[in-house]
């Protein structure tokens, strides 16, 4: 992999090169989900993931007056399957799939190809841009979609800041080093201060900026962001990137442009970001909690009535991974960032 000969360079460009890279790029190449791929996602491991979501989407659209038109827009859909079950399920209620304009954003030209295909004869656009979407109230999901974009990590040293940097002048042998690096100048740019008792920074450029764009379009035509990630509520940040080649964790350093690499979403800065841009709200719960309150239990006991043992124990198997406090059930978050004034609530509060 080529990186335009440049000897040494930041984490988050070389994140982007063995991830994103025209010809070489991890997600431009391959399809990563299933037993040949590298992981595998909630929508992928039981249909009753995209029904809970599709009923929070319902439901939100209904608590927002039903407005005659509408976006739904996915954020990085994978293999497709997600928004495929969603739009299965809200087909049954009319007066919504006639207000609603659905649209993915997807970098990946592979996955781009997947989704059109199991997507075939639904009415879907595909985005450049997250923001080029009609002026209508928005709804954006984003299902495992802000841990895939890449970070840079800074360090503090004897009271020093350095940004990590890895040196590939031997490609077959990159390695990291830390650089010196301004954070006061850092600062102002974000306009966001790091506390005193960060010794650990992971922070993503584009990340940010995507929820930043996101948060403005929903301030101004109405709407919200749902997001479904792995991550942690802690105020102190941690070293969390990683990479999973074959269903295992691996070096980031090897087999560069066939591994995925992630980190952990601190949501925390997210809640912060989002304070700062005034007149938003943001609520945050477990994937566990926020499925069991959407009725996930229910709708699984439903879907195996007089089915075989068999398929039962299939079924409540996969509904073990979902909420599992020792599975995804804690490890992943959900976060809902809507309008002050919108009181809508399902998922995260008491009721």
């Amino acid at each position: 992999m080529k990186s335009k000969k440049k000897i040494n360079i930041p984490l988050d460009e070389y994140i982007n090169l063995s991830l994103y890279d025209k010809k070489n790029g991890y997600y431009m190449k391959k399809n990563p989900f299933g037993e040949k791929g590298d992981f595998t996602t909630a929508p992928n491991i039981s249909r009753l993931f995209s029904e809970m979501i599709a009923i929070w989407i319902l439901s939100f659209w209904q608590n927002s007056g039903s407005p005659r038109n509408f976006n739904l827009v996915e954020l990085g859909a994978g293999n497709g399957e997600m928004i495929k079950i969603i739009i299965e399920s809200l087909k049954n209620f009319p007066n919504f799939f006639k207000a609603c304009n659905v649209y993915i954003f997807e970098k990946s030209p592979v996955l781009k190809k997947i989704q059109k295909n199991k997507l075939k004869g639904n009415k879907i656009n595909w985005l450049s841009k997250i923001h080029k979407i009609k002026k209508n109230p928005t709804i954006y999901i984003a299902n495992e979609f802000f841990d895939s974009i890449a970070i840079k990590q800074f360090i503090k040293l004897n009271n020093l800041w350095f940004e990590r940097y890895i040196n590939m002048k031997n490609k077959n042998k990159p390695f990291f080093f830390n650089k010196k690096f301004n954070m006061k100048n850092f600062e102002k740019k974000i306009n966001y201060k790091i506390g005193n008792k960060q010794n650990f920074i992971e922070y993503s450029n584009i990340g940010i900026d995507y929820l930043k764009i996101i948060s403005k379009v929903i301030k101004k035509n109405s709407g919200g962001l749902l997001i479904i990630d792995y991550g942690y509520f802690d105020y102190k940040m941690k070293n969390t990137l990683q990479a999973i080649f074959n269903h295992k964790y691996s070096d980031i350093l090897k087999n560069v442009g066939n591994s995925d690499i992630t980190h952990n979403i601190n949501f925390s800065l997210f809640k912060n970001i989002v304070k700062k841009m005034g007149g938003l709200k943001e609520l945050t719960t477990t994937q566990k909690s926020f499925l069991i309150k959407m009725g996930i239990k229910e709708r699984a006991e439903i879907m195996s009535r007089n089915l075989p043992f068999s398929k039962k124990a299939n079924i409540f198997y996969r509904l073990k991974r979902l909420i599992d406090e020792k599975q995804m059930g804690d490890l992943f978050k959900v976060m809902f960032i809507k309008n002050k004034k919108n009181k809508f609530n399902l998922g995260f509060g008491n009721d």
